[in-house]
């Protein structure tokens, strides 16, 4: 899996291509919370390259999600597949992360 991240205005933008699953998830874990200083507010992770996620994966955003809040900061996915998008919602992870259409949208609502 492919994990870009750059930061822009107190938000960390991660970009993710592949499948997240067991063998990506410690990876994507490491690589942003590296990223994630006192100075990020918001995470805005677009799955638009995410093929394929499992439980791991939705761990990993989860363990992610703890971290910020903690933080006082917030968690939005975008460009999120319908198959991805069932999964969270299976899941229960959109009763604590929201999804939007485009990345403006997103920064427009936190």
């Amino acid at each position: 899996m492919k994990v870009n991240c750059r930061e822009s205005d107190n938000n960390l933008f991660v970009e993710l291509e592949g499948e997240f699953d067991l063998h990506t998830a410690d990876y994507f874990k490491k690589k942003v919370s590296e990223q994630l200083t006192t100075e990020i507010c918001n995470l805005i992770l677009d799955l638009d390259g995410i093929e394929f996620i499992d439980s791991s994966g939705l761990g990993a955003i989860l363990s992610i999600y703890k971290k910020l809040n903690q933080q006082g900061g917030k968690v939005g996915v975008v460009n999120i597949t319908s198959q991805v998008e069932r999964i969270f919602e299976v899941s229960g992870l959109l009763k604590i992360i929201d999804i939007y259409h485009s990345q403006q949208e997103l920064l427009d609502k936190i």
